[in-house]
């Protein structure tokens, strides 16, 4: 080795390299490790299928609840227009009422005679 601090300079940049080897090295052992360990992937896997169903649970939860509130307020829209166009014309759900009554009458006459 030369004494003019060359060769302290070179000897430098040697360890340095050594040492930036030996941490890629470490690095890619972890890599290699990690990727060997079947059973913690399986259960990362899994806890990440597991969120990704939690979400979907949700969305849909979510949608069907907005859907339902949409559908109960159609549903009373109808049942309130229903409702004045009984009180505007009560002639059909009367003559309803009187075929009901007629037929009741009726299964109890069949029903007597057969006694």
């Amino acid at each position: 080795m030369t004494s003019n601090g060359h060769g302290r300079l070179d000897t430098e940049a040697l360890r340095e390299e050594i040492r930036r080897t030996r941490v890629e090295l470490g690095e890619t052992m972890e890599a290699l490790a990690a990727k060997a360990d079947v059973k913690a992937r399986l259960k990362e896997s899994a806890g990440q299928a597991r969120q990704r169903m939690r979400e979907q649970a949700a969305s849909t939860v979510a949608r069907l609840r907005g859907q339902a509130a949409e559908m109960t307020g159609l549903a009373r829209a109808d049942m309130a227009q229903q409702g004045e166009m009984m009180r505007r014309n009560p002639t059909p759900w009367a003559a309803v009422a009187v075929g009901a009554v007629a037929v009741v009458v009726a299964v109890m006459v069949i029903q007597g005679r057969r006694r």
